[in-house]
């Protein structure tokens, strides 16, 4: 009867382990999870200009003639509580804005600059009921704007990424 209640214990204990162990990774990929908000096309049209051309992952595509040397895209950021993560609540975001970045400063305050809305018409817009309601306050961990740049100097591939901490672009290829 003991080695019974011996073998029980044992494979209770490794259930357990194995449960911690999965609720643990189910936690990590919670609060590491990335979502593609958009995945760019740059092309070159000369000194200063580009084109870039959005595609969106609900298939919206958009394209614009940009100035400066990089690509520039923010976007307005919800966050959750790290618990609510968990819960399978991701970070709420939406691109709002594309511009044209110079490289050198006196440029950027000198030349033309390009800015365009990325935010699509909305009937409920989330971010305006956060700013209009503080009960919604504890819900959330901050809600913030978060940028993002990379070269426009050569035909590329970005994705325009969205995580727990914010934007980040990451390159394709040519």
């Amino acid at each position: 009867m003991s080695l019974r209640l011996l073998w029980a214990l044992v494979f209770l204990a490794a259930a357990a382990a194995s449960g911690a162990i999965a609720l643990g990774v189910q936690g990590y990929r919670a609060l590491t999870h990335e979502a593609v908000a958009a995945v760019v096309r740059t092309e070159p049209l000369g000194p200063n200009r580009f084109h870039a051309q959005f595609r969106f992952p609900d298939g919206r595509e958009v394209a614009y003639t940009l100035t400066g040397d990089q690509l520039y895209v923010d976007a307005r950021i919800l966050k959750w509580h790290p618990l609510a993560n968990v819960l399978g609540l991701h970070t709420v975001y939406e691109l709002d804005r594309v511009a044209g970045r110079y490289l050198d400063l006196a440029q950027e305050q000198q030349q033309p600059r390009t800015v365009h809305s990325l935010a699509p018409e909305r009937r409920v817009d989330l971010f305006n009921l956060r700013q209009r309601y503080t009960l919604l306050a504890p819900l959330l961990d901050a809600d913030y704007g978060s940028a993002t740049f990379a070269a426009a100097d050569s035909p590329m591939q970005y994705e325009v990424r969205v995580s727990t901490t914010g934007l980040l672009i990451r390159k394709l290829g040519p």
